[in-house]
C-alpha cells in the first residue's frame, strides 16, 4: 500500500481532503510516521482514523459504512462456510485440496471478516453483527436443499462456487458508491480481485472452463437448481451500447451468446444479493 500515492489519488477526486485535516505537511509527516509507529496490518485502522475527521461528517460516510457492513455480512457467510469445511478435514475435502486452495481461501475469508471490521470501526461505524447462518438451507431442519454441503464434496464445490460469483458481483455493485473514498475503494476492490481468484480457482477443480454464463447454461454453472438465480442477468450480451454477439474475431463472423457472457460480469445489487441469500443460507440479518 503507497499511502502517498492514495492521498495524491484523494486530492485528484476532493481537491479540499488537505482543508478538511491539517496543513499538507503535518499530513505528510503524520503518513511518514506511520512506517516507525504502525503495524501493516494496522494500517487500516491508521488511515480510516486519519481521514475520519475529513468525512465524518460528509452524508457519503454513511454510504460507505452501509457498504462496508453489507460486504462483511456476505464475508460472515463465506468464512463460515469455509470454516466449516475445514473442520471436516479430509472427509470432506482431499488432502491436496486443501493444501493447494482452501486453507488458503478460509484464511483470506477470515482475514476479509477482520479487516472489514476494523475499516468501519476506524470510519465511526458499528460493525453489523454476524448473522444466523443455516449452511443446509433447511431453516435448522438439516434437511434443506443443500443438506450435504459438509459431506459431499461435490455439492461444496458447487456452492462455493456460487458464493464466489456472487461476490465477484456484489463487490462490483458496490463500487459505485465508494467513488468519493479512494482509501476504501481500493480496499474493496482489492477483495473484488481476490473473489474472483477463488472463482477461477474453484473452476479448475471442477475442470469447468465458463466464467460466469448466460441463464441458458446455468446447469453447467452450479448443478443445483435453488443456485441458478445468483446468475440472473448474466445473459446480457450487450456491454457499453455494444453488442458483443456483433463483434468479429479471426475465425467468426460473430461471438457467440456462451463467450458473450462469460467475458463479463453484471454488477448485482444489496437488495439482490441479500434477498439471494436470504432465501438460502441467511436466517436471519
Amino acid at each position: 500500500m503507497n499511502l502517498f500515492n492514495i492521498i495524491e489519488e484523494i486530492e485528484n477526486v476532493d481537491p479540499e481532503v488537505y482543508g478538511r485535516l491539517s496543513p499538507r505537511r503535518d499530513v505528510i509527516k503524520n503518513i511518514t510516521s506511520f512506517g516507525s509507529k504502525v503495524a501493516v496490518a494496522a494500517l487500516p485502522f491508521a488511515v480510516g482514523t486519519m481521514f475520519k475527521k475529513a468525512y465524518a461528517a460528509d452524508a457519503a460516510a454513511s454510504t460507505v459504512i452501509g457498504v462496508l457492513n453489507y460486504a462483511l455480512t456476505l464475508e460472515y457467510l463465506e468464512s463460515t462456510f469455509y470454516n466449516a469445511g475445514k473442520d471436516k478435514g479430509i472427509a470432506l475435502i482431499p488432502a491436496s485440496a486443501a493444501t493447494n486452495y482452501f486453507n488458503q481461501v478460509t484464511t483470506d475469508e477470515n482475514n476479509h471478516v477482520t479487516f472489514l471490521t476494523s475499516v468501519i470501526k476506524s470510519l465511526g461505524g458499528t460493525p453489523v453483527s454476524k448473522p444466523e447462518i443455516d449452511l443446509t438451507a433447511g431453516n435448522g431442519s438439516g434437511d434443506g436443499p443443500f443438506k450435504d454441503v459438509l459431506t459431499n464434496y461435490s455439492t461444496f464445490l458447487a456452492v462455493a462456487q456460487a458464493f464466489e460469483d456472487t461476490g465477484v458481483r456484489a463487490y462490483k455493485g458496490q463500487a459505485g458508491f465508494l467513488l468519493k473514498n479512494q482509501v476504501v475503494l481500493t480496499a474493496a476492490l482489492s477483495i473484488h480481485a481476490v473473489e474472483a481468484r477463488h472463482a477461477s480457482a474453484i473452476r479448475q477443480i471442477r475442470a469447468q472452463t465458463p466464467w460466469i454464463t448466460s441463464t441458458t447454461s446455468l446447469g453447467n454453472d452450479t448443478g443445483i437448481a435453488l443456485l441458478n438465480g445468483n446468475y440472473d442477468g448474466e445473459q446480457n450480451v450487450t456491454q457499453g451500447g455494444v453488442n458483443v454477439t456483433s463483434l468479429k474475431s479471426a475465425t467468426s463472423s460473430t461471438t457467440s451468446v456462451a463467450v458473450a457472457t462469460a467475458a463479463f460480469d453484471e454488477a448485482l445489487s444489496s437488495e439482490q444479493v441479500l434477498a439471494l441469500l436470504s432465501g438460502s443460507f441467511l436466517v436471519k440479518h
